[in-house]
């Protein structure tokens, strides 16, 4: 049939059919060939007439031209993490906090997919944006890439404005096809599936997400104006706009119905045709979702019910050293080759030398290995009863296996303290430029990471050597952003010493500690003995072996920095008829005032800011949203203040 202005609307939703029970449903009503004809039709339609081109029409997937980079987008609502439960009883645990409160909820459980989050934006029916779940609040603009899935539809039957939150998926059969085309094309081979649909949905020509053959699976909303009161009610309309539906969803009224869903699902596992790491649990009724509220990191009516890991057993062939960006050294071991769940696992975690002695793991050692979802995979235990007398002991190190500086021995952790190891240089110029530390303006991880991949800095000192044309010359630079890193630069000299403390980022001192030290010592600090720290008061082993030894190891670097830097030992002014002088405070929930501000406020009435509530907490001052903390401090009668009434007793 010829395409017209008259039924070119038909035609679309014709092909949208045929699409939806292809990609969607797995049962397709038209051959390759109608699709593809009825397709090209419809794109010779449109060459002629652009301007009545629907947002709906399956050409509209088609990407534009590569991005350079992706832009940042801000959620409506915040994409909240879940709470992990791993067994029955930290179930019914669960279950009986929102019992205690509201003893009619009832669930809607369903499973947890192993990918990567998606937040899909959709105004007046149209597929707006699309959006990763970067740090909750707002993430990766991947809107082209988005389009190219054929489970997400450009258009919905519903006016409103709607957050519609989802995994982006990659299939077993589908992850197996990907790697084996990489390994023929010499490229690294992804580690798994999660890693796969990750890397398929960032990619920035939207050519390449579009062969990767992605699955979208909504498990949520975000912002929404629905009049339904239940999430599973919500959850079927959603389904019905035409998205994929898992294969297995429960409206559940108590926790023997949960338990059954849970085991279903367990059982079935291997036969979904994607990875599954858990079921998620969510309380069905919105109304009492709102009266739960949120804790400062994920929502009390929700959480995820983690699948046990799973076990295999390899043997150890040798032991490699890794220093991470903090400097800690972490052993791992490098093993025969085991498939866990769709991936080969060559290597995993011993966690340090201590759990190494302890559990008495040698190389050649046959050992148990647990894996759960995309957790590094960590060694259990050793298999002593097939040990042969080949096997051996693995040595703990001395010196760094990067810059061969001596390293900071512990009972648990070994870390290098050399700030120039080419190993933590990145995370310690993170950390030197952060809030707590330099807070320096402009100058967040990424720049620091570009900035170090241009080789413009190197060593902490070398963002005092940055210049106006080094900037100016890079991409995406402009006049204005590198005048305003650079005045944020000049503006940390004369800084409070404690600052500079903190900011070296050295093992067992922080903040707190930082301010003990400028309080204690002044700029002497440095050249402080093991003997003269550790009589401070608060002051451990750990704590004083640390930072002399990074004091000697480093003391060179130091010097230059304090020459540049010229920083301030001044005393605090605590005012000695304050209601708060040497009490033990704690802050929760959401308050008017960002937290660090009230903290220093605090500390400048003499209040010690501590962060978990115990029988020494004097005051807990909360916000709105407050957690169990306030609950703790109630039990205990503790003298609990809203942020109103804390604040009228400050003169």
């Amino acid at each position: 049939m010829k395409i017209t202005q008259d039924n070119y609307g038909q035609m679309i939703e014709k092909l949208n059919k045929m699409a939806y029970a292809y990609y969607v449903l797995d049962d397709p009503i038209a051959t390759d060939e109608e699709y593809d004809s009825l397709y090209h039709q419809i794109k010779d339609f449109e060459s002629l007439y652009p301007h009545l081109i629907l947002p709906s029409s399956p050409t509209q997937r088609v990407g534009d031209t590569p991005l350079e980079e992706f832009e940042k987008n801000e959620h409506l609502q915040r994409m909240w993490s879940l709470d992990d439960v791993f067994n029955s009883e930290e179930l019914l645990e669960w279950v009986e906090r929102i019992y205690k409160l509201y003893p009619q909820a009832t669930f809607t459980c369903s499973p947890k997919f192993d990918g990567a989050s998606l937040n899909l934006l959709y105004e007046n029916g149209i597929l707006k944006s699309a959006t990763t779940r970067g740090d909750g609040r707002a993430g990766e603009l991947v809107t082209q890439n988005a389009k190219t899935i054929k489970s997400i539809p450009l258009q919905i039957p519903s006016q409103d404005q709607i957050e519609i939150r989802g995994e982006v998926l990659i299939t077993k059969e589908n992850f197996k096809v990907i790697n084996q085309e990489r390994l023929e094309n010499g490229e690294n081979l992804f580690a798994n599936p999660r890693n796969a649909a990750a890397g398929s949905l960032r990619q920035l020509n939207s050519a390449i997400t579009s062969k990767r053959n992605l699955i979208f699976v909504p498990w949520g909303v975000g912002e929404h104006h629905s009049k339904l009161s239940s999430f599973s009610a919500l959850l079927s309309e959603i389904f019905s706009f035409g998205f994929f539906t898992p294969p297995f969803i429960k409206h559940c009224k108590n926790i023997d119905e949960i338990k059954e869903a849970y085991t279903h699902i367990l059982e079935n596992r291997d036969s979904y045709p994607m990875m599954l790491d858990g079921m998620v649990i969510m309380v069905d009724e919105f109304s009492l979702q709102k009266a739960l509220g949120f804790t400062i990191k994920s929502p009390r009516f929700a959480c995820a019910y983690k699948f046990p890991a799973v076990e295999k057993s390899s043997k150890i062939l040798s032991v490699t050293l890794q220093v991470g960006r903090s400097g800690v050294v972490t052993p791992v071991a490098e093993l025969e080759g085991v498939e866990i769940e769709g991936a080969t696992i060559t290597r995993a975690t011993l966690h340090n030398f201590s759990e190494i002695e302890k559990k008495d793991i040698r190389i050649g050692d046959e050992v148990i290995i647990i894996r759960s979802g995309d957790v590094i995979p960590k060694i259990i235990k050793p298999i002593k009863e097939v040990r042969n007398g080949s096997e051996r002991v693995i040595i703990k190190p001395t010196h760094c296996p990067i810059c061969q500086s001596e390293l900071l021995i512990e009972e648990k952790f070994i870390k290098c303290q050399n700030l120039t190891c080419e190993a933590r240089k990145i995370e310690s110029l993170r950390h030197f430029v952060s809030k707590k530390a330099l807070n320096i303006d402009g100058l967040g991880g990424k720049i620091i990471q570009q900035l170090y991949e241009q080789k413009l800095i190197s060593n902490l000192e070398d963002i005092f050597s940055l210049t106006f044309e080094k900037l100016f010359a890079l991409e995406g630079w402009k006049e204005k952003k590198a005048q305003n890193t650079l005045d944020s630069v000049e503006a940390c000299k004369g800084l409070e010493l404690w600052r500079f403390i903190n900011a070296l980022g050295i093992e067992h001192i922080g903040e707190g500690a930082s301010k003990k030290l400028q309080e204690s010592f002044g700029l002497e600090v440095f050249e402080k003995t093991y003997e003269e720290i550790i009589a401070l008061d608060g002051f451990g082993g750990e704590m004083a072996k640390s930072l002399a030894d990074f004091s000697r190891v480093n003391a060179q670097q130091i010097q230059t920095l304090l020459h540049i830097l010229r920083p301030t030992a001044t005393q605090k002014n605590i005012s000695t008829d304050s209601l708060f002088l040497g009490k033990s405070i704690v802050l929760t929930g959401t308050m008017s005032e960002d937290r660090e501000s009230i903290k220093a406020l605090l500390e400048s009435l003499g209040a010690k800011v501590s962060s978990s509530v115990s029988k020494k907490t004097d005051f807990l001052f909360y916000g709105e949203n407050a957690g169990s903390k306030l609950q703790k401090a109630q039990e205990l009668g503790i003298k609990c203040l809203s942020e109103e009434e804390f604040k009228a007793l400050i003169p």
